[in-house]
């Protein structure tokens, strides 16, 4: 779905309502080379067609007609609506109600305007329903019966007239509805193409949402950590200027290598959203779960067929030097996993937090990735939020679990008591939303908030399948 509307090849050979664009708004499109053409046809026809049936009830030996006209008041009003109809023809798609309504009394007593009124007919079955144009259609035969009854064929009756005018009138209507529903068809794959174009347009909109939602929300999980640490070694030495030299120099070591891991951090975050992310991301890993060998250890392995034949590589000719290189692509870093929780809190005591580790995991090293990735990150947010919200208070982080029971992780600080020395450090305010969607994307659910004893909790479980 490019956006772009195909265009037929030949649109003047289509009429106005299968050609205007519904995008513009118009109520009556205007008419087309095709609308034309049939308007003057019909016209030439119509006109025609009287003319010959006047010249035929004015001449001694009528045989469009049983009598020959002995009245000329009859005959100027015949031609006056006779011509009346043929000029509305031109714009019988606008009013084609009004315009058949119109000829039934003149289909009482008038047979040159015989002609223009199917044209009309016509219309009006193909340009309204059959609930609105049926009724129309029954009255314009219950009026042609009589004008044949009234007027019978000297030699055949009037049974040969009534038959004619009723095969003509049902042919109109059959040809009518059979228009009909053929443009109606066409507008429905008309509008259905408009309407898949349009929800085309809301999805890539949508996808494009979701990936600066993503693209915010891994900027946050892996700057604001690092940052958080800067800022407190920062704070430091700030507040202890006179510290001696080697604890200086440490601080600014640790200042100097958090700087560097958060610009590596930066830069691999810029490198994954620079390419397109892989269908069925490392989030939706654990949801699939793996087949099983029907035939044990023994089960031969699959086949896959064979590689498509490669293009031949040219070669370069003599004295031409070498094609060009491209640089090695550094190798990104490896995803962090439940194995890493012991360093992401090491890295936290050693900014001076005061930070107790429980663990009680099974077989860590069957977790899925995105698992792995979503308990490490919801640890680091709650280090963060303890640095920025509870400077000074002690954290206790604990995580449970094994395969087929799920993973339980706790983050909890005393709730602090007053405000802190120093300026606090800002925050976005999305973290733990950022929290929420992702564990509701891996399956799980998480809570927060100030508990009965005074702590704030940070709590979250997340389904490890066996």
């Amino acid at each position: 779905m490019t956006g772009v509307a195909a265009r037929p090849e030949h649109p003047w050979l289509l009429p106005a309502t299968l050609t205007a664009d519904p995008a513009t708004g118009r109520p009556r499109p205007r008419r087309s080379t095709r609308d034309w053409i049939v308007d003057t046809i019909c016209f030439l026809i119509a006109s025609g067609y009287a003319f010959i049936a006047f010249w035929d009830v004015l001449s001694p030996r009528p045989t469009l007609v049983a009598d020959r006209a002995d009245s000329e008041l009859a005959v100027a009003i015949d031609s006056v609506l006779t011509t009346a109809l043929c000029l509305a023809l031109w714009v019988r798609r606008r009013w084609p109600v009004a315009l058949a309504a119109a000829a039934l009394p003149v289909a009482l007593f008038s047979t040159p305007s015989g002609i223009a009124t199917l044209i009309i007919l016509l219309t009006l079955v193909v340009h309204r329903p059959l609930s609105v144009a049926g009724p129309l259609v029954a009255a314009h035969l219950g009026v042609a019966v009589l004008y044949e009854y009234r007027n019978p064929d000297p030699t055949d009756g009037p049974w040969i007239g009534m038959a004619l005018s009723g095969v003509l009138t049902a042919s109109v209507l059959a040809w009518g509805m059979f228009i009909r529903a053929r443009r109606q068809l066409v507008l429905s794959w008309r509008d259905r193409a408009y309407r898949a174009e349009a929800e085309q347009r809301l999805r890539v909109e949508a996808a494009r949402r979701l990936e600066r939602t993503r693209i915010a929300g891994e900027m946050h999980d892996v700057l604001a950590h690092r940052i958080s640490l800067l800022s407190l070694h920062a704070g430091a030495l700030e507040f202890r200027p006179d510290a001696p030299p080697e604890e200086i120099a440490r601080a600014a070591g640790v200042i100097r290598t958090s700087a560097h891991q958060a610009l590596q951090d930066l830069r691999e975050v810029i490198s994954v959203l620079r390419e397109d992310p892989p269908e069925g991301g490392a989030e939706q890993e654990q949801a699939v779960e793996p087949t099983p060998l029907s035939d044990g250890w023994g089960a031969a392995p699959k086949a896959y067929p064979p590689d498509p034949p490669y293009p031949p590589v040219p070669l370069p000719a003599a004295g031409e030097p070498d094609p060009p290189v491209p640089p090695a692509r550094t190798p990104e870093r490896p995803q962090p996993t439940l194995d890493d929780l012991p360093a992401l809190v090491a890295e936290s005591r050693e900014a001076g937090m005061r930070v107790d580790l429980r663990t009680e995991l099974t077989a860590t090293e069957t977790a899925p990735a995105g698992l792995g990735r979503g308990a490490y990150r919801i640890v680091q947010e709650g280090l963060t939020n303890a640095r920025k919200h509870a400077p000074g208070t002690s954290v206790l982080v604990t995580a449970r679990g094994r395969p087929g029971l799920g993973l339980s992780v706790e983050v909890r600080n005393r709730w602090p008591v007053g405000q802190p020395a120093g300026p606090r450090i800002p925050g976005t305010g999305t973290g733990l939303v950022g929290l929420g969607e992702r564990t509701a994307l891996l399956g799980g659910w998480l809570e927060h908030g100030r508990t009965d004893s005074g702590d704030f909790r940070l709590a979250a479980w997340l389904p490890w399948p066996s």
